[in-house]
């Protein structure tokens, strides 16, 4: 059996890691935590985590270009509701595995390439 206390720390390590920063040393982490741990829980989370990271950059791309195409009149709209849907599935991912460590959580609506 896999200690549930450990479940828990990793799991939320690798959709916290988003928090550390935007930048890409923060999918170091459950890239990390992917090749270290035995555990299966652990090892879903930690691919999901990483898929989240792509899923956050590519969106951020995308609002990114309509920003610049509309001369920043969507810069008002579009990036505060992609930093609180971020912020909120992500904290809904630490609150989720910390709850029920023995499943790994799926993030809605995100393309998974890991």
């Amino acid at each position: 059996m896999y200690d549930a206390d450990k479940r828990k720390l990793l799991g939320a390590l690798c959709h916290g890691s988003i928090f550390f920063s935007t930048a890409i040393l923060s999918i170091g982490v459950p890239i990390a935590v992917l090749f270290v741990s035995e555990d299966p829980v652990v090892k879903e989370n930690a691919k999901e985590a990483i898929n989240f990271h792509f899923n956050v950059w590519l969106y951020g791309a995308i609002i990114t270009v309509l920003v610049v195409l509309t001369f920043g009149l969507l810069g008002f709209i579009l990036p505060p509701i992609f930093f609180l849907v971020h912020w909120a599935l992500s904290i809904w991912a630490i609150t989720s595995t910390l709850s029920n460590p023995d499943q790994a959580f799926r993030y809605p609506f995100i393309f998974r390439l890991v």
